[in-house]
C-alpha cells in the first residue's frame, strides 16, 4: 500500500503524527506500536521499500507458536512514524494514544547465502518477493520479540472481506515460550511508561525530552522512594527539592532525538556547545580535579560492611542496588564510542545492547561514570534473580540466550573523568553535582538519589520496599580503587559471594545431592567452610547444578581443614561462585568458626572471581566511624 493512502486519512496541522518521509537508506528496523484508539489492537511494522510495511493485530504478537494471531494489512507509514510515541488528538484518524511497545531490528529468512554475504539490496527483493507471495519469513532482534516468525496472507476470504487478512505465527526455536502471556511486558519499549501515563502526561510530546537529572525522583518506577523518605523528613525533602531547583535552573536542557524532532523556536536556542560545556563545569579552577589522559581501566571503590544504619550530616545516604557493577567509559571524539566493564574487568557492553543509548544521555566529550547495571520487577525493587535471567545465567555457569522481555536500566552514583580532568580527588558532593550537568535520565539510565544525614531513615523506606540495603558514604570523600571505610554499606538481607567446595549426599527422598558446601578464603589464602545450603533450588535447577557439580569431582579437599557435615562430603574443584542469602553470622562452638545461619542459594556469579570470596564481616558502626578517615 502506498503512502497516499496514509496522507489521504490524516490532516498533518491538526496531529503530532510525522507526514511521509521516504528515507531508502535505511531500511531492517522493525516497530510495535500498541494503539488505543476506537479499538485497542498493536500495529506491527516492518522497514522496507523505504516506507513502514504495517500490520493492526488485535490480540499483538506472541513468542507461542501456539497462537496464530490475525494481522490485518493497513496503509504503509513513513519512516519517520518509527519511534513515534504520543496522543493523536480527537477528530483525526486514529485518535488515541500510542506507545512503542517494541522495536528493533529484522532480517528476511529464505535464501541459503552461505557462499557470499547478501547486500541490502539482495535482502530487500528477497523480502519483497516473501511478502508479494503472501508468505513473509523473518527473524526479529527486539527488546521483547526474538526470533523467528511468518506472516501468511489467508487464502480463505470471509463474506465482506477486503482480502487484507493475515496470520502472524511464531515459529518453533530457542526464543518461543509457551503459554505466552503479552500483559507481562505492558510497558514501552522506550520509556517504560504505560498508555495511560503516556496518555495523562502533561505536553505528552515532550514528556521524555524535558527531565532533568533531578526530576526521576517523582514519577517512573521508583517513585516510592523518595514519598517514603519525604514522609518521614518532610522539611528535609523541602530543602532538597529547593536546592535542586536551583541546580535545574543553571543546567542546559537538551531535547533527546523524539524531541528534536520538533521546530525549536529561536530563544530557545542553545548556546555553542563547547562554550556551553566549558562555562558549566569549570574543571580547571575545581579543587582536587587534575588534568590527566584518561585511564584505560578503573578499579570500583568498594564498601565496608557495618551492622548498623546511622544520622550524621556529614555523610550522604543512597539505596544499594541489587545488580552487576559497571563502569562506564565514553569517549566523544571515539565517534560517540561507550564501553562497559565489570569490577573484574570483563567487557559487558555487548553483552547489555539496550543500555547503548547511554552514550545519547551523556552531555560532555568524554567521561568515566560509576553505576550498576540491575533489573528491576514490577514493583520497581531491584531484583537479582531477574538480572540473572537477563544476562543468559546457567546453574552450568554457561550463557544460555538471554531474556530479553527482562527490563535493566543503569543507576549511576559517581562520575570518574570528565573532559580530560579526573575527578578521583574531587569531593564526592561535587562529583555528583557534576554527574547531574553531565547525565541526563531517561528510561534507561538514571541517577541513584542520595539524601543527607539521615541513614536510619532511608534504611527503614528500604526495609519497607524489601531492598538488599544502603550505602553511606561520606560528603567529602575521595574515590579510592579499593574497599574503604569512607564508603559503608548497611544490608538488611544479607548476601554473600561463596565458592561452592563440594555436596553432601542426599537425605531422605531427595536425589542428587543434599547441599551446598560453601566456603570464604581467609587473609592466608585459605578456603574455610563457612555454611551448607541445601535450599532455593527448584527440580530443574537442582538436576543441573548436580551435572555440573559432577564434571568437577576431585578427590583433593579444597578447604583448610576436615569440613564438619552429618552426611558424607563429596569435593568439587573451586570455580564456582554462589550467590547466598543468609540471617545473619553466628560463631559455632568446638571451634567450628564463623558459619552462615540458614543459607539460601541465589544463583551463580559469573561476574565474580572465586579468590574474591573473602570475610567481608559487618563491622561495629562506631568502629567504623571512629577510625574510616584514618583509614582512608
Amino acid at each position: 500500500m502506498a503512502l497516499e493512502e496514509y496522507k489521504r486519512k490524516r490532516s498533518f496541522d491538526r496531529t503530532p503524527e510525522p507526514p511521509p518521509k521516504l528515507d531508502p537508506k535505511k531500511g531492517f528496523r522493525f516497530v510495535v506500536q500498541k494503539h488505543r484508539a476506537s479499538h485497542l489492537h498493536y500495529d506491527f511494522r516492518l522497514e522496507m521499500e523505504g516506507v513502514l510495511k504495517s500490520w493492526a493485530v488485535p490480540k499483538g504478537p506472541s513468542l507461542d507458536p501456539a497462537d496464530k494471531r490475525l494481522a490485518m494489512h493497513v496503509e504503509d507509514h513513513p519512516v519517520s512514524y518509527f519511534h513515534f510515541e504520543g496522543i493523536i488528538p480527537p477528530n483525526n484518524y486514529g485518535a488515541g494514544t500510542v506507545m512503542v511497545w517494541d522495536t528493533g531490528t529484522w532480517e528476511p529468512l529464505q535464501t541459503d547465502y552461505s557462499e557470499h554475504k547478501p547486500s541490502r539490496a539482495e535482502r530487500e527483493r528477497e523480502a519483497s518477493a516473501m511478502l508479494s507471495k503472501g508468505d513473509l519469513k523473518f527473524r526479529l532482534h527486539g527488546q521483547k520479540l526474538n526470533g523467528d516468525f511468518v506472516l501468511a496472507k489467508m487464502r480463505s476470504r470471509r463474506p465482506g472481506s477486503k482480502g487484507t487478512e493475515w496470520l502472524l505465527i511464531k515459529k518453533k526455536d530457542d526464543e518461543a515460550q509457551p503459554g505466552y502471556n503479552i500483559d507481562k511486558y505492558d510497558f514501552s519499549a522506550l520509556t517504560g511508561r504505560s498508555l495511560d501515563e503516556i496518555a495523562s502526561a502533561e505536553g505528552a510530546a515532550e514528556w521524555q525530552s524535558n527531565r532533568t537529572a533531578s526530576s526521576g525522583r517523582s514519577g517512573g518506577k521508583n517513585s516510592w522512594l523518595a514519598d517514603a523518605v519525604a514522609k518521614h523528613d518532610r522539611q528535609a525533602a523541602a530543602q532538597r527539592v529547593a536546592a535542586k531547583k536551583s541546580v535545574n535552573g543553571a543546567t542546559p536542557k537538551k531535547r533527546n532525538a523524539a524531541a528534536e524532532a520538533k521546530p525549536k523556536s529561536p530563544e530557545k536556542s542553545s548556546p555553542p556547545a563547547t562554550a556551553k560545556k566549558k562555562e558549566r563545569f569549570g574543571l580547571a579552577e575545581l579543587k582536587g580535579a587534575v588534568k590527566a589522559p584518561m585511564p584505560p581501566e578503573i578499579h570500583p571503590m568498594l564498601a565496608t560492611s557495618v551492622d548498623s544504619a546511622f544520622d550524621d550530616d556529614g555523610w550522604l545516604y543512597e539505596i544499594k542496588w541489587d545488580g552487576y557493577r559497571s563502569v562506564v567509559f565514553f569517549n566523544e571524539d571515539g565517534n560517540g564510542s561507550l564501553r562497559m566493564v565489570s569490577r573484574n574487568q570483563n567487557e559487558q557492553t555487548d553483552e547489555f545492547p539496550e543500555l547503548h543509548v547511554i552514550a545519547d544521555q551523556i552531555d560532555c566529550k568524554s567521561c568515566i561514570l560509576d553505576g550498576e547495571i540491575v533489573a528491576l520487577d514490577e514493583n520497581g525493587r531491584a531484583s537479582f534473580s531477574l538480572m540473572q535471567q537477563r544476562s543468559g545465567l546457567s546453574l552450568e555457569g554457561k550463557r544460555r540466550a538471554a531474556d530479553r522481555s527482562v527490563f535493566i536500566l543503569y543507576y549511576a552514583f559517581d562520575i570518574l573523568y570528565l573532559d580530560g580532568y579526573s575527578l578521583m580527588k574531587v569531593d564526592l558532593e561535587e562529583r555528583k553535582r557534576l554527574l547531574k550537568q553531565v547525565l541526563r535520565p531517561n528510561e534507561r539510565v538514571k541517577i541513584s538519589d542520595h539524601f543527607i544525614g539521615n541513614g536510619t531513615t532511608l534504611l527503614d523506606a528500604a526495609r519497607q520496599q524489601q531492598l538488599e540495603g544502603i550505602v553511606a558514604k561520606r560528603r567529602n570523600s575521595c574515590y579510592l580503587q579499593k574497599r574503604s571505610r569512607e564508603w559503608l554499606k548497611i544490608k538488611i538481607t544479607q548476601r554473600q559471594e561463596c565458592v561452592i567446595g563440594g555436596y553432601t549426599d542426599p537425605r531422605g527422598s531427595r536425589e542428587n545431592f543434599g547441599s551446598l558446601v560453601l566456603g570464604l578464603y581467609d587473609t592466608k589464602g585459605n578456603l574455610i567452610p563457612v555454611g551448607q545450603a541445601g535450599s532455593g533450588f527448584t527440580h530443574a535447577s537442582h538436576a543441573k547444578m548436580w551435572e555440573t557439580l559432577h564434571k568437577l569431582d576431585t578427590s583433593k579437599n579444597p578447604f583448610t581443614g576436615k569440613v564438619d557435615s552429618p552426611r558424607k562430603v563429596h569435593f568439587v574443584k573451586p570455580e564456582l561462585v554462589a550467590e547466598i542469602k543468609f540471617t545473619e553470622w553466628t560463631h559455632e562452638t568446638n571451634g567450628g568458626g564463623l558459619k552462615m545461619r540458614a543459607p539460601v542459594f541465589q544463583g551463580l556469579r559469573k561476574d565474580k572471581k572465586p579468590r574474591e570470596c573473602t570475610f567481608d564481616l559487618p563491622k561495629s558502626t562506631d568502629e567504623a566511624l571512629g577510625t574510616g578517615g584514618d583509614a582512608a
